[in-house]
């Protein structure tokens, strides 16, 4: 079983290589051989590193549903973006700024789910993913509006990007 994470991890990176460096030489079709080189030898090592992240250990990435969930995926994460530029932008004009660290619970169960979900949190403006408590799965994030009143959710600080990122994770 680690070979075969480690073949579909290495030939899963391997084509999103070819696929941002398309365009770019003659040699190999779209590619230069040196390119081709460098994108099997960043391949094998991202292979080694990452065959349990990426896969899963029960090969749950390899699933094509799962890649297509992740594609529109970015449908609602462009979007949360978008809305969190505007309400930045409006904080920083009027200064209603109200900063704090609040700890978001989570239903996420794979370790690829929480890094999507706060690598997605730290990428919107106006939060930042400061840890990770591993054994409850709770995220402690930096917020530029934090309401003291009422609990935070995940659903307060990223909308429904976790409802995404379960539907192509778990």
């Amino acid at each position: 079983m680690p070979l075969l994470n480690f073949i579909v991890t290495v030939i899963a990176c391997l084509i999103f290589y070819l696929i941002l460096t398309a365009g770019s030489g003659t040699d190999i079709l779209i590619w230069s051989w040196q390119q081709f080189a460098v994108g099997i030898l960043f391949s094998l090592v991202v292979g080694m590193v990452g065959r349990n992240v990426l896969v899963g250990k029960d090969l749950r990435m390899v699933n094509p549903r799962r890649w297509v969930v992740l594609i529109v995926y970015l449908g609602p994460f462009f979007l949360e973006m978008a809305k969190a530029n505007i309400d930045v932008a409006i904080r920083i004009i009027t200064g209603n700024i109200n900063p704090g660290i609040v700890k978001i619970p989570t239903n996420l169960k794979t370790d690829l789910g929480i890094t999507m979900l706060s690598n997605s949190i730290t990428l919107t403006p106006g939060t930042l993913t400061v840890d990770v408590d591993e054994k409850t799965r709770e995220l402690y994030v930096h917020w530029l509006d934090v309401k003291v009143k009422e609990p935070e959710t995940s659903e307060s600080v990223s909308g429904s990007l976790e409802k995404w990122i379960r539907r192509a994770t778990e």
